[in-house]
């Protein structure tokens, strides 16, 4: 490349280190849209300024000058080819991209993403165990063999003997066992000052993987038969949520399916924060980095530091069989990120 070009090459990849979000809409695999943001950056960084070819000399064979008819050898600087773009290809052909907690197909919400150095933040990112926030939206009266709206339809039920005041007491049994669950994967000596720092400070969190375990859902909008949910958890996959909305149909004597699934935070990341796909290029990716930089810095040092020298528990062995709203409470789901 020529010195500007090669400047502001070595300038993008210093920008290109860290964590960024982007938004992944429903229908869309997170391996797809990693893929599309790699081939974006490769296109902006291969759009660097054109190089300017080496020059070399040599001696051509043409007539002399004032006699055409005598032919000599005139010593002529040529451009050299050998190292150009055309004949080398793009300099540019891979870009490694971690993503952190996915999000299956039907899924849409904030995927955090860590592209060079940034991909080991997203390891720090899972050690912190840090809340993600979901709005769930459910609709009541059918029953499915995948939970979600459109899967096979195995039963329908009435649903006018189900008012916000029961769905808010189900959802408050929920919180308080879950809760207790959180204190107990915890590791915690409930005793303790550093207990007590922890929950001032609101981090407490397990020591390991563990079932999912929400610490926080609440009722945000209940139109029969459609009903949204704001659920504060961690260790979950999006098919537990799914679930957790079919249980709590059979709590409230009725069915309920799953409609949407949408990630609003993970982590210090929003959705303020997550790129949509016009916005998947180069340039808005380092900004979007660098503003994020000071931030998951600040999060991160909160969140690992209360870890240190505390002794884990042995990872539970997963499973997804209880009956009811046992396995919503956190008694026997699988961990899941």
């Amino acid at each position: 490349l020529g010195v500007r070009g090669a400047w502001a090459v070595v300038m993008g990849l210093a920008r290109l280190n860290g964590l960024f979000a982007a938004y992944k809409p429903p229908g869309l695999k997170w391996l797809h849209l990693r893929d599309t943001v790699e081939q974006q950056l490769l296109k902006g960084l291969n759009a660097a300024e054109p190089s300017v070819p080496e020059q070399r000399v040599r001696f051509l064979l043409g007539p002399m000058e004032g006699n055409e008819e005598e032919l000599a050898l005139t010593a002529t600087s040529v451009p050299t080819l050998t190292k150009h773009r055309l004949v080398c290809g793009p300099a540019f052909t891979s870009r490694k991209i971690g993503v952190g907690h996915r999000l299956d197909i039907q899924s849409s919400g904030v995927l955090v993403l860590g592209v060079g150095r940034g991909r080991r933040l997203l390891t720090d990112m899972y050690d912190a165990h840090l809340t993600k926030d979901y709005t769930v939206r459910g609709l009541l009266g059918k029953a499915t063999d995948d939970f979600h709206e459109d899967g096979r339809l195995v039963e329908k039920t009435t649903y006018d003997h189900v008012t916000r005041e029961k769905l808010d007491r189900i959802l408050a049994v929920i919180q308080g066992s879950h809760q207790k669950a959180l204190v107990m994967y915890s590791n915690l000596d409930l005793q303790s000052q550093e207990a007590y720092e922890m929950a001032t400070r609101g981090v407490i969190r397990p020591m390991n993987k563990s079932p999912m375990l929400i610490t926080g859902i609440r009722c945000l909008h209940f139109a029969p038969p459609e009903f949204l949910l704001e659920v504060q958890c961690m260790h979950e996959t999006q098919q537990q949520l799914r679930k957790l909305v079919h249980e709590i149909g059979l709590e409230l004597k009725t069915t309920a399916v799953c409609s949407q699934v949408r990630r609003t935070r993970d982590g210090f990341f929003t959705l303020d924060d997550a790129l949509l796909r016009t916005h998947w290029d180069l340039h808005s990716i380092q900004d979007a980095i660098q503003a994020a930089a000071p931030r998951v810095a600040a999060e991160l040092e909160k969140n690992l530091k209360p870890r240190l020298g505390t002794q884990e528990l042995p990872s539970p062995s997963p499973s997804w069989n209880s009956e009811g709203l046992s396995s919503a409470m956190g008694a026997g789901s699988c961990a899941g990120h």
